[in-house]
């Protein structure tokens, strides 16, 4: 199954750039109730995905930041804990499986790296869904023929 099928285009997708303040991608996040979004360098290549978690430990160890200031932090200076990994378009649904056990989403790139799209786990697992009821309904189907 083409990948490309599942793609959720980069138009689509809420994304930021490095270059984003700490306050705007809290609201933003805030805004869409992700817990985590792709981070864009100023070429469009994928260069990681923010959590929330990331946000908060940046906070933590930051108790000299108020939410005032968080204006001024560009997401450059918060450090990313997950190495979240992207795929290219061509990838296979093996691919993205074995990475939607650990991310909510799979970042989509193409050869030179640019970001293109996400393909979200509730699709993945929409899918493996529908080929276990195929299966299931098979199985019931020879049983009964």
């Amino acid at each position: 199954m083409n990948i490309a099928f599942f793609l959720l285009p980069k138009q689509e997708v809420v994304w930021l750039t490095m270059d984003a303040t700490l306050r705007q991608t809290l609201e933003r996040m805030e805004h869409h109730r992700y817990t985590a979004v792709p981070i864009l360098d100023n070429e469009g290549h994928y260069a990681g995905t923010l959590t929330e978690g990331d946000l908060l430990w940046y906070m933590k160890n930051n108790p000299q930041v108020t939410f005032e200031q968080t204006n001024k932090i560009k997401l450059s200076e918060v450090q990313m804990r997950l190495a979240n990994r992207s795929v290219l378009i061509d990838a296979n649904m093996e691919d993205l499986v074995s990475l939607a056990k650990v991310q909510n989403f799979v970042p989509v790139i193409d050869d030179m790296n640019r970001f293109i799209g996400i393909v979200r786990r509730s699709d993945i697992i929409d899918y493996c869904e529908a080929i276990i009821v195929k299966a299931i309904e098979a199985k019931k189907e020879m049983a009964a023929g």
